[in-house]
């Protein structure tokens, strides 16, 4: 297979699409679209979000040192997509997208009940990168819709639909194809 030589840039792929809330603490609420987060830890469990300077929840964060990542779905891909394209200097998100504010355990901004997943966060650093500064914050609490819980308390997150962001493009997270340690365990 022959690859071609590129420039250097991001082509790391695919990327979770989520839907960032933040609060200014004085009643503005907004939420931002984010394909470049990711885990950095798990004890303590910690997270990472890379926002440029010139967006309008960049400052909000900045201020509060908190925020919300909400999972996002097929069914909220237009929500989606609208929140990373729409300035909330301009519109209320919220009220434009019919999306539900729910009130956060640890965090003054609020989560969006339609995720299937609400992670409360605490900035504990902040790093300017170049074009987007990365805040590192501390997992505070997770938030998980009972709908996706099974009998046995068990977890059933891809039954969720989840969406993820691959080079402009928002695609659902595709059909089973085995679970983690699956190529190493040993067969009956």
């Amino acid at each position: 297979m022959a690859k071609q030589l590129w420039k250097a840039g991001n082509m790391l792929y695919p990327l979770p699409a989520v839907m960032v809330s933040v609060t200014d603490g004085e009643g503005n609420d907004n939420i931002i679209t984010i394909a470049w987060a990711g885990t950095i830890c798990s004890d303590p469990p910690m997270v990472s979000i890379s926002v440029r300077p010139s967006r309008y929840s960049y400052e909000m964060i900045r201020k509060t040192g908190e925020f919300v990542i909400n999972l996002t779905t097929e069914e909220l891909a237009y929500a989606t997509d609208y929140c990373g394209v729409r300035s909330g200097r301009d519109v209320d998100k919220f009220q434009e997208m019919k999306l539900t504010k729910e009130k956060a355990a640890y965090v003054k901004a609020p989560m969006i009940g339609e995720s299937p997943v609400s992670i409360e966060c605490k900035v504990v650093e902040m790093k300017e990168l170049g074009s987007h500064h990365m805040f590192i914050a501390e997992v505070l609490a997770v938030h998980a819709d009972d709908q996706y819980m099974d009998g046995d308390e068990k977890f059933h997150l891809n039954d969720a639909n989840l969406l993820v962001y691959s080079h402009g493009e928002y695609l659902g997270t595709g059909e089973y194809q085995g679970k983690f340690g699956y190529s190493v365990k040993k067969k009956k």
